[in-house]
């Protein structure tokens, strides 16, 4: 079993910045692909980026394309999200998922999933 904790939301203006963090525990991070998803009230949960297990490849979601950039620290445990130029479409909650398929969009191949946190961007 693999638990992932996610830190890192809160509330920013419009153009501003934030970094996610999402610490992984209780399994070889290295073997898992690791994807972003978020959502926003009243609306699906959606894909946001994905990475690797080596962190070589990424996927992103049009939507944050050139904004936001996933990474990992394979040796920490631990996958990023740092999300730039922020806009008010951007306020989610925002969940880490773990998955050993190979860079998913669809969150049904994500076998473990975080508790979200809260990412609000003010206008």
């Amino acid at each position: 079993q693999v638990q992932l904790v996610e830190s890192g939301g809160g509330e920013v203006q419009a153009g501003g910045s934030l970094r996610l963090s999402c610490a992984a525990s209780g399994g070889t991070f290295s073997s898992y692909v690791m994807g972003w998803f978020r959502q926003a009230p009243g609306k699906e949960r959606e894909f946001v980026a994905a990475i690797s297990w080596g962190g070589v490849n990424t996927d992103y979601a049009d939507s944050v394309k050139g904004r936001f950039t996933i990474s990992r620290w394979n040796a920490g445990n631990t996958v990023y999200l740092q999300m730039n130029s922020l806009k008010f479409e951007d306020t989610a909650v925002y969940y880490c998922a773990a998955t050993t398929r190979r860079l998913p969009v669809e969150k049904e191949y994500y076998n473990y999933w975080g508790q979200g946190t809260q990412v609000t961007v003010s206008s």
